[in-house]
């Protein structure tokens, strides 16, 4: 075990943190928070990011085992990028292994209930699973759910034509952010 992983601090290919880059950047787009309603707050913003990733991860999951390492390291990184962004806005360092654990308890229940609702699993839906998840700080029409959890089978569905090569290279694109929906 190198020094770097010992600390916590494994340092991976820079083509995961352009993956994890162009996830971050679609979940931050003011349309998810100005047009479908997604509170622009620490944990809207969480959601967001958690949503774009189950995508991903979803994929990931597709191509097996590289897929999984891959998946691994994307996980990895989102959690050390929330760590440092704890300690940015000044979570002591007591606090912060506490609250990155409940993240990643929060994180793990969110991507169950969406491949449930993507599986149908349970009589789940997406539309259920959003507003227990991305919308529970608030109280989101019905047309603004409907057209992210519409977004969301678009994203899964175009996924299927991300190689691992792509995800790799960080070079993947997502649609359009829906404009449906907004009051």
């Amino acid at each position: 075990m190198g020094i770097l992983a010992f600390l916590g601090l494994k340092k991976y290919d820079d083509t995961v943190y352009s993956l994890y880059g162009q996830i971050v950047a679609q979940a931050r787009l003011e349309g998810f928070y100005i047009l479908q309603g997604v509170p622009d707050t620490v944990n809207g913003r969480f959601e967001l990011i958690t949503l774009h990733i189950f995508i991903v991860m979803h994929r990931l999951k597709e191509l097996g085992e590289e897929g999984g390492k891959l998946s691994q390291e994307l996980f990895d990184v989102m959690f050390g990028d929330m760590d440092k962004n704890m300690r940015e806005m000044g979570v002591g360092d007591l606090g912060v292994g506490r609250k990155i654990k409940a993240l990643a308890k929060s994180f793990y229940g969110r991507i169950k209930a969406y491949d449930d609702a993507i599986a149908g699993t349970d009589g789940a839906t997406m539309t259920e699973a959003l507003k227990r998840n991305l919308y529970l700080d608030c109280e989101p029409t019905e047309a603004q759910v409907v057209a992210v959890a519409d977004y969301i089978g678009r994203e899964i569905q175009s996924s299927k034509n991300w190689s691992f090569e792509s995800l790799k290279s960080g070079e993947i694109e997502f649609g359009s952010i829906p404009t449906n929906g907004s009051e």
